[in-house]
């Protein structure tokens, strides 16, 4: 599986220059490639609604909060959201190549599977951020 080097790229733009939200990822004729890019100011449920609801996609989003003690912090979150209602043939090619294309993508702080919304609603990613 090959990865378009936009998708590396685009990445390292949001973990460096923090100047995306999210960023959602398609594999399309045997390789990775951009699907959509949020902006800076687009919030978790703009990306959750970006997130096809019968198709796989591979997602990375910047997760900006507080802490208990008061402090600004952020995790890049790589979310492999596989629906029950996608296709088996593309479930089985998300999940085989998920862990190569993760790899290029240096600094990904914490990593969620999700087959519905409710697996990976707000509460969840708030909990596994802090």
């Amino acid at each position: 599986m090959a990865v378009n080097d936009e998708c590396k790229l685009k990445f390292l733009e949001l973990k460096s220059k923090r100047n995306y939200r999210f960023i959602t990822y398609k594999i399309e004729d045997q390789q990775v490639m951009l699907d959509k890019i949020g902006g800076p100011d687009e919030t978790y449920e703009d990306f959750t609604n970006s997130l096809p609801p019968n198709e796989c996609r591979y997602a990375v989003f910047d997760f900006d909060f507080t802490t208990d003690e008061n402090c600004q912090k952020s995790k890049i979150f790589f979310i492999a959201w596989s629906p029950d209602t996608s296709k088996v043939r593309m479930k089985m090619v998300y999940a085989s190549s998920k862990d190569r294309f993760k790899r290029e993508l240096d600094g990904i702080q914490v990593e969620l599977q999700a087959t519905d919304p409710s697996e990976m609603s707000f509460d969840i990613i708030k909990s596994r951020a802090i």
